[in-house]
């Protein structure tokens, strides 16, 4: 990924939150990514931390249309994901995505209540909806309005070895081609990680 798409990307994200009274915390971790695809007008995600403990995790994520974060799962992970501005789409499938039963459902809770939701089927949520997200349970997202928004709370988050994608040749971070000066430093930065 380039670091001027990175760059872009950050400031983007940043006039979005601003335009809409998100505001970070001092010294926010972003991390923004191609899944490693090195496509990040159609893979890409940008998310900020707001919190990292042991116990939870809390994130602010944004997206433009055209953008899917692709279809993966964590086996530890319990995530809560809700729509804050703009329109999210999501599929859910309760297995492998190419070993699942065609439209056999997926059990999640929507806004507290437990509900099936059949495999692959695209699901909007409405604005404040939220989505609990149980290990296990395979998810993709995408904005289906020019950007959106998107809140995600969780247990104890592990990017390096809890993410599981259905696609063999995706990852989780991108590697990063130096074409610009950086003016935001995301987690997966080869300095940060030394």
């Amino acid at each position: 990924m380039k670091r001027s798409t990175i760059n872009a990307a950050f400031a983007a994200a940043s006039e979005y939150f601003e335009r809409h009274h998100r505001y970070l915390p001092p010294r926010a971790r972003w991390d923004i990514t191609d899944f490693g695809l090195g496509d990040f007008r159609q893979y890409g995600l940008t998310l900020v931390n707001l919190a990292t403990q042991p116990e939870y995790c809390e994130k602010l994520m944004y997206a433009q249309r055209g953008q899917i974060t692709p279809c993966h799962t964590h086996f530890r992970k319990k995530e809560d994901i809700s729509r804050q501005v703009g329109e999210l789409t999501l599929q859910l499938w309760p297995e492998h995505p190419a070993r699942c039963i065609p439209r056999k459902p997926a059990e999640v809770a929507f806004n507290g209540e437990p509900v099936m939701v059949a495999a692959g089927i695209p699901l909007v949520l409405r604005p404040g909806s939220r989505v609990t997200l149980r290990p296990g349970t395979w998810h993709a997202f995408y904005p289906t309005s020019d950007e959106c928004i998107i809140a995600e709370v969780s247990t104890a988050n592990d990017d390096l070895h809890d993410n599981v994608f259905a696609q063999d040749d995706i990852g989780r971070f991108p590697g990063i081609e130096e074409d610009a000066p950086s003016v935001v430093r995301i987690i997966s930065d080869p300095s940060l990680s030394t």
